[in-house]
């Protein structure tokens, strides 16, 4: 049974407010403070800088990126207290979620909810959903050979249909729409999803913060033999998928990762990964006025893509406009982020790039098409795994703003870096067609590493030591 709570009182709220440009550049994390009706305000105490530093009630404060935009985000700040919801798992996470419909609503998450799973919570394995269906990997993998089959078209057939009919089942298992007006938010450390999808499609204002997405991962990749070279295995499914016009979306202080099945286990069939994993956060489908901040993203490959196809069929131009501020990416292959049509603002994110990740190095920074991304003040540390020049791919873009980056603790124009190794024909120019103006605060280059390093994913309580001194008023 869900449990509604009424909502704890929110002391020192003017306090709150007066000091967030004290607490880390934490206009993402709690910049701006909502004021509750009736609640009045105390005056200022040098206790109120160690108040916990995000709760949830708190909105995206002004300025801080594009889902500042067009009104803000306040996600299920409005809530009743017939609408708060205490859940711990899968199924009263869904009934919390469509008891509310639109209206404000608050989902406090209590420890790790697996979404792979009965009524009860009891495990469903792959092999159980696949019950019923015909479905069987070895019939799967004769059938579509590519010695047999061929290279030149898409699976169809008896196999297929059965894999179609199992994935349809663990679709219905683990992907979670979530409604307007709505904030999920983790009530304590180890809050969160394994193996979830969450659906923020044809939504407005929602905000998701303090939270673990752990492996969310596909039981019945598909085998296309025409895609690339040598063909490719691919998976549906994001951690969080944010499409179809969604707008207004705040993810903050969240942790993304494929822990405990990261890709390094994962067995090859026909000469390619089986690959398990489709994104850990992309936006999609004409969806607008984002900001992801303070969150914690590794061992994950094909990270996050703003914009899915290069066609304007999608309602993408003029939209897909997001911010990424204050993100840690570690161990991560690529699409950090890969955009496509919309004015991307990266910046104070830290990269962290090993010889010996879970997953392959590719790029961090994807220069679709018709792409505009300003990279500013963003730390990379290579671990000798990386050269300057690669931190970007060009993938039909022509243009991007670099400024003021670190590179092993060196200031690199990465554009430029970019173009000395590149071919004449896929040189970058710079972009001058628009420049960030949404931004609460910026740290210092030098300070991310350590800010991040400090204060993203999960986190309860106060902010913890100077984080963000340059951000200070």
């Amino acid at each position: 049974m869900i449990t509604r709570t009424s909502p704890r009182p929110l002391h020192s709220l003017a306090s709150l407010a007066s000091t967030a440009r004290h607490l880390a550049c934490v206009a993402a994390a709690a910049a701006l403070v909502a004021t509750v009706p009736g609640v009045a305000a105390a005056a200022p105490t040098a206790d109120a800088a160690r108040a916990t530093a995000i709760t949830e009630r708190q909105v995206l404060g002004d300025g801080d990126g594009w889902g500042s935009a067009d009104g803000g985000t306040t996600g299920g700040s409005a809530a009743s207290s017939e609408h708060v919801y205490d859940v711990s798992t899968r199924s009263e996470l869904l009934a919390a979620l469509d008891s509310a419909g639109d209206e404000p609503a608050i989902v406090r998450v209590h420890g790790n909810i697996p979404m792979n799973a009965d009524e009860d919570g009891a495990p469903i394995t792959c092999e159980e959903l696949a019950a019923g269906t015909g479905f069987d990997l070895d019939a799967y993998l004769e059938a579509y050979d590519p010695e047999t089959w061929g290279t030149d078209r898409e699976p169809e057939g008896a196999q297929e249909d059965s894999r179609r009919a199992a994935a349809a089942k663990q679709s219905a298992l683990i992907a979670v729409p979530v409604p307007s007006n709505t904030t999920i938010i983790g009530a304590t450390g180890g809050a969160g999803f394994t193996g979830a999808s969450l659906s923020v499609k044809g939504v407005d204002n929602v905000i998701l913060r303090n939270l673990e997405f752990a492996d969310t991962y596909d039981c019945f990749p598909s085998w296309d033999p025409t895609d690339g070279a040598d063909g490719n295995w691919n998976s549906e499914y994001d951690s969080v998928r944010i499409v179809d016009g969604s707008t207004n979306i705040w993810v903050d202080h969240n942790a993304f990762t494929d822990e405990p099945m990261t890709d390094d286990q994962l067995p090859s069939y026909f000469g390619r990964i089986y690959q398990r994993h489709d994104g850990a956060l992309d936006l999609t489908n004409g969806s607008d006025l984002v900001t992801v901040s303070w969150n914690t993203f590794r061992d994950h490959d094909k990270l996050t893509l703003v914009g899915s196809t290069d066609s304007p069929d999608r309602g993408d131009p003029g939209r897909l406009r997001a911010t990424f501020h204050h993100n840690l990416y570690e161990g991560v292959g690529q699409r950090a982020p890969r955009v496509r049509f919309g004015q991307v603002d990266v910046y104070n994110n830290h990269y962290a790039i090993s010889e010996d990740q879970t997953v392959g190095y590719g790029y961090s920074l994807g220069v679709g098409y018709d792409s505009h991304l300003w990279v500013e003040a963003n730390s990379f540390t290579t671990g000798g795994a990386a050269e300057p020049g690669d931190l970007i791919s060009v993938l039909k873009g022509t243009e991007i703003a670099t400024h003021g980056n670190l590179v092993d603790r060196r200031e690199v124009d990465l554009r430029e870096a970019y173009n000395a190794q590149a071919p004449e024909d896929s040189q970058l120019a710079e972009d001058t067609s628009w420049e960030p103006a949404l931004r609460a605060c910026v740290d210092e280059v030098t300070r991310v590493d350590a800010a991040v390093q400090s204060w993203s994913g999960p986190r309860f309580g106060p902010v913890r030591g100077r984080i963000g001194a340059d951000c200070r008023s």
